[in-house]
C-alpha cells in the first residue's frame, strides 16, 4: 500500500555541503511511497537576509546544525537522506516530481569571487535578494526595470549517496547531485543508479528561475517545497543514467571537466537510448541526433564538472518510450 510521508527541514533532517554514506536516514519509505519534502537554501547568507527570507526553523538550522551534519565544503543545505527500503546496489531509483513550489516569496543570487563563467571580469562578491510574485509566477530583475522573468521552480540537487563519507555537493555526476537542470520541473521523472542499500536520496538547492549555464554560479536560490514519488526500478541500463523524462522530451546528461567531454557523454547516452528503446541502429541514431536532438549547456560553474544535456523531442517519435517497470 502506498504511503504519504512529510519530511520537514530541521536541524535533524538536513545536512550541509555534501553527501555521506555515514548519515543516518531522516526518513524510511517503501518503494512507490510519496514524500512531501521541505528544503531551505542560503545557509551562508542568512545573516544578511531580509526578514521574509527567514523562518524560525531555518534560523535554527543555521545556528544549531549539529557538527556531524556538516558533511563537506559545498554550500548546499540538503534534506535527507531518504532510505528506500529494499533498494540495493545495482537497482535504479525513479524520482517522480509531482509538485514543486517556492516556500518563500524571495530568493537570492550570489556572485562568488573566483567562481562563475567569468571570474576575472566579475571578481567582487555581490549578494542580491530578489522578490518573487508568487501570484503572477514572475520576478522582476533588476527591480523597477520592467524585465519580468517567469518563475519555473525546480530542485537543483537530487542525488543519492555513494560509499564516500564526504562527497562535496558541488559537482554533479552519475549519482545525480547538483544537476542544475532547469527542465526537471513538476511532472518530470529522474532515474538514478543505486550505490548503497536504501539508496540514501537527498534533495535541495531550490531554484525559482535559472538560465542554461547558471553562469554566475547561482540561480534565484529559493526555499522550495515539493512532492516526490520514489520507486525502485529495474531493467534500465546504468550506462544511460542519470536519465530524465519531461512532458515534451527525453533527456540524457553528461558531466565532465570539459564541455567537449560532457557533450560526448550526453550524445553517446542519447544514441544508446535510441538504440535500446526505439530500435535504431547506432548510425541512424547518430544521424537523428544531428537533425532533431538539441544539445544544451546545463551549467559551467559546478567545478570540476561541467554539464551538457541532450533533448529528444517526444513529438517526433511514432510511439511512446517505456523505460522501466516496478521492481
Amino acid at each position: 500500500m502506498v504511503t504519504y510521508h512529510s519530511l520537514k527541514a530541521t536541524r535533524d533532517t538536513v545536512h550541509l555541503g555534501g553527501f555521506s554514506s555515514a548519515l543516518p536516514p531522516a526518513l524510511t519509505i517503501q518503494s512507490g511511497d510519496y514524500v512531501d519534502v521541505e528544503t531551505y537554501t542560503g545557509f551562508a547568507v542568512h545573516d544578511n537576509a531580509p526578514e521574509h527570507f527567514l523562518t524560525p526553523e531555518f534560523v535554527d538550522i543555521c545556528q544549531n546544525l549539529p557538527p556531524e551534519r556538516h558533511i563537506a565544503g559545498g554550500p548546499h543545505l540538503l534534506t535527507g537522506p531518504i532510505y528506500v527500503d529494499g533498494a540495493q546496489p545495482g537497482d535504479v531509483l525513479e524520482v517522480q516530481l509531482e509538485a514543486i513550489a517556492p516556500g518563500a516569496p524571495v530568493g537570492y543570487n550570489l556572485i562568488r569571487p573566483g567562481a562563475g563563467a567569468l571570474p576575472d571580469q566579475f571578481s567582487q562578491p555581490a549578494l542580491r535578494f530578489i522578490d518573487l510574485d508568487l501570484d503572477q509566477k514572475t520576478l522582476e530583475f533588476p527591480d523597477g526595470s520592467g524585465i519580468h522573468v517567469p518563475i519555473h521552480p525546480f530542485f537543483g540537487i537530487i542525488g543519492v549517496a555513494t560509499d564516500d563519507t564526504q562527497r562535496n555537493s558541488i559537482p554533479p555526476g552519475k549519482y545525480g547531485g547538483n544537476l542544475d537542470n532547469r527542465h526537471l520541473q513538476a511532472g518530470s521523472r529522474l532515474w538514478l543508479p543505486v550505490f548503497l542499500p536504501g539508496a540514501l536520496l537527498s534533495i535541495g538547492d531550490g531554484h525559482s528561475a535559472q538560465g542554461d549555464g547558471e553562469v554566475n554560479v547561482t540561480a534565484v536560490e529559493t526555499a522550495m517545497n515539493g512532492t516526490v514519488q520514489v520507486s525502485i526500478r529495474q531493467d534500465i541500463p546504468h550506462g544511460l543514467l542519470p536519465l530524465a523524462e519531461t512532458a515534451d522530451h527525453w533527456i540524457t546528461m553528461g558531466f565532465a571537466p570539459t564541455l567537449d567531454a560532457a557533450c560526448e557523454q550526453a550524445l553517446t547516452k542519447m544514441i544508446a537510448l535510441l538504440e535500446t528503446y526505439v530500435g535504431l541502429s547506432a548510425e541512424d541514431a547518430y544521424v537523428l541526433c544531428s537533425i532533431a536532438v538539441n544539445l544544451n549547456i546545463t551549467q559551467v560553474v559546478n567545478r570540476p564538472n561541467r554539464g551538457v544535456h541532450a533533448l529528444l523531442p517526444k513529438a517526433i517519435l511514432p510511439r511512446s518510450i517505456v523505460v522501466s517497470r516496478a521492481a
